[in-house]
C-alpha cells in the first residue's frame, strides 16, 4: 500500500477533519484504541481493511456520540438492546441489532446486523462529537496482533498506513468491549469484556454466553480469526503448574501471584488484581515482543467478573 504521512495530534477537531475527508483515524477509547472511518463512506471503510490487513468477513463495530445516532444505523432496537443501552451506555459494551439496508455490507461483513457502542471515554466522546457521524472502528492494530492500549503502540503498527492518530492516555480497561447479540430470543454474549456476564444478568437474567464450536459468519469481531497474539508462545499456568516452571532467560511471566524462580525470568509483571491484569496484558505482550521473549507464562484466574474476558484473550493468544 502507499506510504502516508501520519499526523499525530491531541486535537479532536483536527482528527475529525480526517474522518470528514474519507481518511482513517486511530483514537482512544476506554477499552483499546480504535481505527475509525465514516460509516457512510465506502472509500474510507475500505481503508480500514487495507491498513490493518483485516479479512473482509470480520465485522466492524460502529461508535456513536449520541443515542439519537442509533436511528441512523439500526432498523429496530430490540427490548434486550434497549435495556443494555439504558443501563450501560455510554460504556464498554456493544449491542448487535438488525441494521438498516443503507449501511454498507463492509461494516456488517454482509450480515443483516450491526454492532453499536457509545464509548464513555471523554476523548472519544469529543472526537465523535466533532465528527458528527457514526464512526466504524475495529482495534487500531495490524490484524492478529495484541490490541493497542496506547497511541505509541498504534504508531508501532500503523505509522505510514493511516492518516491520523489522536493521542490520548493509556486505555483504562485494556480489553475490547463486551459484545452482546440482541437479535434472538434472549441476549447472548459473543465476546466478553468489562461489562460482565454478572452485570448483564442482573438486568437481563436470560443472558447466556455463546458456546463456540465453529464460526462461519461471525456477528462479532474476535470470534473467527487469529487475535491478540504476540510473536512469543503463550502458555497458561495455574497454581498446580506454577511451582514446576523452569523459566529460561528468554521467558516472561504476568499474573497476580509471584512465581517460583522469579529471578530467572527475563521479564515479570505482577498485577495487584484482575482489573490491573486485564489492563496490562496486551501491553505486556508487546513489550515481550520488543525484548525478543520466546515464551510468556500467563497466570490463570477465575472466570468470574472481568476474569472471563481476560482468560478469553489469554486462551486465544495461547491457541494461535
Amino acid at each position: 500500500m502507499k506510504t502516508l504521512h501520519t499526523v499525530y495530534t491531541r486535537s479532536a477537531r483536527t482528527a475529525a477533519e480526517f474522518i470528514l475527508h474519507d481518511s482513517v483515524v486511530a483514537f482512544p477509547t476506554e477499552t483499546v484504541y480504535g481505527l475509525g472511518a465514516n460509516v457512510f463512506s465506502e472509500a474510507a471503510l475500505k481503508k480500514i481493511f487495507e491498513a490493518k490487513g483485516r479479512p473482509a468477513d470480520n465485522p466492524l463495530i460502529v461508535h456513536i456520540s449520541t443515542i439519537g445516532q442509533i436511528g441512523l444505523l439500526a432498523r429496530t432496537i430490540t427490548p434486550a438492546a434497549q435495556t443494555i443501552i439504558d443501563n450501560f451506555f455510554p460504556g464498554p459494551v456493544t449491542v448487535i441489532v438488525p441494521k438498516l439496508k443503507a449501511i454498507s455490507p463492509l461494516v456488517s461483513a454482509g450480515l443483516q446486523t450491526i454492532g453499536i457502542r457509545m464509548p464513555r471515554h471523554e476523548g472519544a466522546q469529543r472526537f465523535l462529537e466533532a465528527c458528527g457521524v457514526p464512526v466504524a472502528a475495529p482495534s487500531a492494530n495490524i490484524s492478529g496482533k495484541p490490541s493497542p492500549t496506547s497511541w505509541q503502540t498504534v504508531r508501532d503498527d500503523l505509522d505510514g498506513r493511516i492518516g491520523c492518530v489522536l493521542k490520548g492516555t493509556r486505555t483504562d480497561v485494556g480489553l475490547e468491549s463486551t459484545v452482546v447479540d440482541c437479535t434472538g430470543a434472549h441476549p447472548v454474549v459473543l465476546r466478553s469484556g468489562a461489562v460482565t456476564l454478572e452485570q448483564l444478568q442482573a438486568v437481563l437474567p436470560m443472558t447466556t454466553v455463546y458456546a463456540q464450536t465453529s464460526v462461519v459468519a461471525p456477528k462479532s469481531p474476535g470470534m473467527k480469526y487469529r487475535h491478540y497474539s504476540p510473536r512469543a508462545r503463550v502458555i497458561v499456568t495455574s497454581a498446580l503448574t506454577m511451582p514446576i516452571l523452569l523459566p529460561g532467560e528468554d521467558s516472561a511471566y504476568i499474573g497476580i501471584h509471584t512465581p517460583m524462580h522469579v529471578r530467572t525470568f527475563a521479564s515479570v509483571l505482577l498485577c495487584a488484581n484482575m482489573r490491573e491484569y486485564a489492563r496490562s496484558v496486551f501491553s505486556f505482550f508487546r513489550q515481550c515482543d520488543k525484548k525478543n521473549v520466546a515464551t510468556i507464562y500467563c497466570e490463570e484466574v477465575g472466570e468470574e467478573g472481568i476474569g472471563r474476558a481476560l482468560m478469553d484473550r489469554i486462551h486465544r493468544a495461547a491457541h494461535n
